[in-house]
């Protein structure tokens, strides 16, 4: 047998075979487009969803499932629109569900007037709970604001009274106001040196001195009071 009838016979059934892969491979992939054109009748909520306004995820269920056969992508940007909602993934669940699971914010304090901001120094909107410390700064001052604020909480602990605000300016300067109602400017370079130097101090003053309602430590070596 000469070397070109060798090589045709083990060609066409090579090419026979690339066939029927190929005519099965379209075949599945209009079984799967057709399955994800199937309308949706069932949303499944998973992860954080405790946390979650139930309202908000009964208007979320309603929209996804009038929407039709609506596109995993469309679904996740509705979820991400959910108040405390910081992450979602989206899966189908066939033939007829899909199941969306939620990442929610931790919130730390309110941001400036209207928003939050969250452990991880990312900034949301959300009606959240009264009893949060406020932290005003300049936009994109969250994160670094988060960082220190626990440094800044231990730092005037011995004062014996929460933060109720913490706020930076767009110089840099730190600054706190107590629930007792004292204000304290902490300053830039080397704030938390002077922050323990005052705290220390603090027990021992007399108690009209405590009874201050503003205490500047932006100096070297000391820090002044006024009333």
């Amino acid at each position: 047998m000469s070397a070109p009838v060798k090589l045709r016979q083990r060609i066409v059934p090579a090419i026979a075979a690339m066939a029927v892969v190929g005519l099965l491979a379209m075949t599945v992939w209009h079984g799967y487009r057709a399955a994800l054109s199937q309308p949706l009748e069932r949303v499944i909520f998973a992860g954080e969803v405790e946390r979650l306004p139930p309202a908000e995820l009964e208007a979320l269920s309603r929209t996804v499932i009038s929407a039709g056969a609506a596109g995993l992508a469309e679904i996740r940007d509705a979820a991400r629109r959910v108040p405390w909602v910081r992450e979602v993934t989206v899966r189908r669940q066939f033939p007829d569900a899909v199941e969306v699971t939620f990442e929610v914010h931790q919130a730390l304090a309110r941001w400036n007037e209207r928003q939050l901001v969250s452990t991880r120094g990312e900034v949301f909107t959300a009606s959240g709970p009264g009893a949060l410390p406020r932290f005003r700064g300049p936009e994109g001052a969250a994160g670094a604001m988060t960082a220190e604020y626990p440094s800044i909480v231990a730092a005037l602990a011995p004062l014996g009274s929460p933060v109720k605000e913490l706020h930076l300016s767009a110089r840099g300067a730190w600054g706190v106001v107590l629930e007792s109602g004292l204000a304290v400017e902490l300053g830039r370079d080397d704030w938390k040196a002077r922050t323990q130097r005052f705290a220390a101090a603090w027990p021992r003053l007399a108690e009209d001195a405590r009874a201050t309602r503003y205490a500047d430590l932006r100096y070297p070596n000391g820090f002044a009071l006024r009333k």
